[in-house]
């Protein structure tokens, strides 16, 4: 009886995973090989193969591997600059409720924000342009393209690597620093030997994790590039929301198969990583 109601407190977290997660996905699966008519066919799964989608795929791709390799690296190193605080500190306690904050800080409201500070008419801009002479829009409008989104994907990324990243750096011990100075280990052996090797695991996956944040992401994107699909996500609305080319429908839900799949293997990944990680943070 016990574990009847045990297993009843599960079930609002079965149903909003059923309703939210694998009700999309299945429908996404299925339609990803039905034509307009609701016929099978594999049309929309070969199309992937056209040019466009797969510059798509690539450029997601890309996108997605830069803002994680960035993030990851800054992320790591502020997060090391928190460890070295103490973890009851002011600056450490406000420093993680801001990265919780800023991790999730993305959608219209960060568009806007980059916008109304170095877009085309933003106020940092502007002073740059009209009190020193720097133009940063000589080359061209750039944050309104693929380096634009690098810049603002890379904004959220940040934070959310030193909230996934932190608690692998407080399992360092410091005893094993200790340990590794009386045995006439320098600094470079013990980042090499020991710290490196433990953390490594962790690293690669929080990497792995912000790549699949970037590779999903959507609303940024769509309220910052106002032209064009260069990425995935657009290219979904595009096919779901055309007006110039209509019955498009399945092909989005084959492109975002397509995403499910990238996430997924990535997602695997990262799950392996975390598991051997955990066997030394516990």
């Amino acid at each position: 009886m016990s574990r009847r109601r045990d297993l009843l407190g599960v079930v609002p977290f079965l149903v909003f995973v059923g309703i939210f997660l694998i009700i999309p996905t299945l429908v996404v699966a299925i339609g990803a090989f039905l034509d307009d008519q609701n016929r099978v066919t594999l049309d929309n799964v070969t199309a992937l193969a056209d040019g466009y989608i797969v510059q798509a795929f690539v450029r997601s791709i890309v996108l997605s591997a830069v803002t994680a390799v960035l993030g990851a690296v800054i992320g790591a190193l502020l997060g090391y600059a928190l460890v070295t605080a103490r973890p009851d500190s002011v600056v450490r306690r406000v420093v993680t409720s801001a990265c919780g904050v800023l991790a999730q800080f993305g959608g219209v409201t960060l568009a806007f924000a980059f916008m109304a500070t170095i877009g085309l008419s933003g106020f940092v801009t502007l002073f740059l342009r009209d009190s020193l002479g720097i133009d940063i829009f000589a080359g061209g409008v750039w944050l309104y393209d693929l380096p634009g989104l690098v810049l603002v994907y890379t904004y959220f990324q940040i934070p959310l690597m030193v909230i996934v990243f932190l608690p692998a750096l407080d399992g360092i011990r410091p005893q094993w620093r200790e340990a590794t100075e009386s045995l006439g280990g320098s600094t470079w052996h013990y980042w090499r030997r020991v710290a490196g090797p433990l953390l490594a695991p962790a690293f690669i996956g929080s990497t792995l994790l912000l790549f699949a944040n970037a590779f999903s992401a959507y609303a940024t994107a769509a309220a910052l590039v106002s032209q064009g699909s260069p990425i995935v996500p657009l290219q979904i609305r595009s096919a779901l929301t055309s007006e110039v080319l209509l019955g498009r429908e399945n092909l989005g839900k084959a492109m975002a198969l397509g995403m499910v799949v990238v996430v997924a293997v990535v997602m695997a990944l990262y799950a392996t990583l975390q598991r051997r990680t955990s066997r030394w943070l516990d």
